[in-house]
């Protein structure tokens, strides 16, 4: 097999090049000489994140498709920690990015199973209040292609990046309450009614029904028992038959004579 290069970091001071090779090992080099200083065994799959740590020249983090995450000294050649991403009754699961925190006291990892992995220093106490599940609620919609071969989401027939921004939900689609809403960016000065998502029953794959949020409400609008997004959307229907039987009879009447006024007169 030909060796290749799949990811390559400098660290902190750019005195050393890091490089992960498809052999699953990572190489340290000087970056002045281009002297290979160190081979570092231990992953057993392809590597695709290299991290260096923000102010210590030392510290190098590597992941992969192992599960395997690596935290090395560089200037040594050796492991100072390692984490493997196992996942109970699924085997590991792949990490596909890591980034360090500012102050170099944690970082943050995510896999492919949709999990974000913190470590660092002291307690977990305040990660412990946000909800083990969040997920957006347009997170496995179906998509599908205009006339033009562009994206649009198959439900709203809109763009994906025009619809408004989505609600947080745990993994069965049952929205979480107002304060969690607001993390979601563009809603984080919403009214409470803007928080509130619109609840309807939509088959899954599997063909089981079951509810989940559709779109938004407000506090009126439920008070009512209204539902905007099909009322809007008859509304809207029944907007463009008008319009359509408008147009019609202007093109029926445009090659007909003119009375006295000017106005079209109709046959």
């Amino acid at each position: 097999m030909k060796p290749k290069v799949t990811m390559i970091a400098w660290n902190q001071n750019d005195n050393y090049v890091v490089t992960a090779v498809n052999n699953h090992l990572l190489k340290v080099w000087n970056s002045h000489t281009g002297q290979l200083l160190h081979d570092l065994v231990g992953h057993a799959d392809e590597v695709f994140v290299l991290e260096t740590h923000p102010f210590d020249s030392r510290i190098m983090l590597s992941a992969g498709h192992d599960g395997n995450i690596f935290i090395w000294d560089i200037t040594k050649g050796t492991k100072t920690k390692h984490y493997f991403n196992m996942i109970e009754g699924q085997g590991h699961g792949a990490v596909f990015d890591c980034k360090f925190s500012p102050d170099g006291q944690h970082f943050a990892c995510t896999d492919s199973h949709g999990h974000l992995l913190i470590f660092g220093f002291g307690c977990s106490r305040p990660y412990e209040k946000i909800p083990d599940q969040m997920f957006f609620h347009t997170d496995y919609r179906p998509l599908i292609r205009d006339s033009n071969n562009y994206v649009l989401d198959e439900q709203t027939q809109q763009a994906p990046h025009l619809m408004p921004p989505p609600f947080l939900v745990d993994v069965d689609g049952n929205p979480h309450p107002t304060k969690y809403q607001r993390l979601v960016p563009g809603r984080e000065n919403c009214a409470d009614e803007h928080l509130i998502p619109q609840l309807g029953y939509v088959a899954t794959s599997d063909g089981e029904v079951v509810e989940q949020v559709i779109g938004q409400q407000t506090l009126d609008q439920d008070e009512q028992g209204l539902e905007p997004s099909i009322l809007d959307g008859m509304i809207r229907q029944l907007q463009l038959q008008q319009d359509q039987r408008t147009g019609a009879d202007q093109e029926s009447a445009s090659g007909a004579p003119q009375n006295g006024e000017g106005t079209p007169r109709r046959g």
